[in-house]
């Protein structure tokens, strides 16, 4: 039987091992087992018998020993062995604040870059508004290096194109190299290929055709509604059409307008051309009033011509203004009613202008309808417009479509090139 040995650090001859000590062994000499053992030991001291372990391990906790995670320093404290963790930690951080720095710098530099093509392009296009330019791929220093860019976007608002203006152009150039000597002295650029959207905004054409007083709207397909008011001789007339969008040659759209009418109140609509539907026309609803309204039908009536192309014979034209009865037995025929719709309120001021003021219709409004003609109300309502030509390289127009917010217009483009 073995007598219990104390452990004492400072005299053990072990202790100076450069081998790390088994921190069961220390409890076990704690214990009275000289080997690091105990009476429950399976073996010749060099295993533990389970009931054993668990007592060390229980005993380990106590002492703050773990297996070899944490020890007490000479202060009592107790502090974590992460010196090679440490190290590693330190690189790492080391090479994430590197990364972060050449990041950061790269930006930094695509953020320039950016801001000086932007002022480029406004500068040389003569715009109204400074454009936004976004320069993709990373890291950017290299393209810059190889003088060569993945991609540039370009979007320029408020383009001015003819009487209207494009509410945004955007494009975006892919494989664009550039002609430059350093980040600070760019020359030009070639662009090899180019795909682009152009809006032209229902909200600007109201602002700038209709002075806020006509709105456009999408119709489906390829059709665009004009509704609102049209101020014409001092009176605001309501004015409807409708415009079919189609492209027109490479670099522009074109507008077709048709079914134009103007609405005096509810009295008569004009709808500029030649034809027989066309021209200034009592409405349904003045023409049936006619039976009811005396003094109107006797000035139609009172004028051969116009009494003859209301279908109405001459005696039975006397008849009627000589006779109440007869009048408004004649006006309330549906035959009247008709041919009164079919007259041209214009032709009919060349028999007689008073006819007209006795039906409502101002000699100066008569005067301005003549002259609105159908080419000037329809330019009147034009959305066409031309892209320019570019000075190197080709621009097509792509795939003209109407949508909820505007003429929408695909756009692509080909050996481009910008600057010198």
């Amino acid at each position: 039987m073995h007598t219990p040995r104390h452990f004492d650090a400072h005299h053990d001859p072990d202790s100076r091992s450069t081998a790390p000590r088994d921190p069961y062994e220390e409890l076990g000499a704690l214990t009275g087992d000289p080997q690091g053992g105990s009476p429950g030991l399976e073996g010749p001291g060099h295993r533990w018998s389970g009931r054993s372990r668990r007592v060390a391990r229980r005993a380990a906790r106590r002492e703050g020993v773990g297996e070899g995670r944490r020890e007490r320093g000479p202060e009592g404290r107790r502090w974590w062995r992460l010196s090679g963790l440490s190290r590693a930690a330190k690189t790492v951080v080391a090479l994430a604040v590197l990364t972060a720095f050449l990041a950061l710098a790269d930006r930094w530099a695509v953020l320039y870059a950016e801001g000086k093509a932007a002022d480029a392009i406004e500068k040389q296009l003569d715009l109204a508004a400074a454009p936004e330019v976004e320069i993709g791929g990373f890291p950017f220093v290299d393209q810059l290096a190889e003088k060569k860019f993945d991609s540039v976007r370009v979007t320029v608002p408020d383009v001015s194109a003819g009487r209207v203006s494009l509410q945004k152009v955007s494009a975006t150039a892919h494989d664009v190299r550039l002609d430059a000597d350093g980040l600070t002295s760019v020359h030009g650029a070639d662009i090899p290929e180019l795909q682009g959207d152009v809006l032209l905004s229902f909200d600007d054409l109201s602002r700038e055709l209709g002075s806020s007083q006509i709105t456009f709207r999408g119709d489906g397909g390829d059709k665009v509604r004009a509704g609102g008011t049209l101020p014409v001789a001092g009176q605001d007339l309501r004015v409807h059409a409708e415009a079919t969008v189609t492209q027109q040659a490479e670099r522009g759209i074109a507008t077709d307008i048709g079914n134009m009418r103007l609405d005096i109140g509810d009295l008569a609509t004009y709808r500029p051309g030649t034809r027989a539907s066309e021209g200034l026309h009592l409405t349904r609803e003045a023409a049936a009033g006619l039976a009811h309204e005396d003094g109107e039908a006797k000035s139609l009536l009172s004028v051969p011509s116009i009494a003859e192309r209301l279908g109405v014979p001459e005696g039975a034209a006397r008849e009627g203004l000589a006779d109440d009865g007869k009048l408004a037995e004649l006006t309330g025929s549906p035959h009247f009613a008709r041919e009164a719709r079919n007259l041209d309120l214009i032709d009919l001021a060349e028999d007689d202008p008073e006819v007209l003021s006795a039906l409502g219709i101002s000699p100066d409004l008569l005067d301005a309808l003549s002259r609105l003609t159908r080419p000037v109300l329809a330019d009147k309502l034009s959305l066409a417009f031309q892209l320019p030509e570019p000075p190197h390289g080709d621009i097509r127009l792509r795939d003209v479509r109407v949508e909820d917010d505007g003429i929408r217009v695909r756009l692509s483009g080909a050996g481009l090139s910008v600057g010198s």
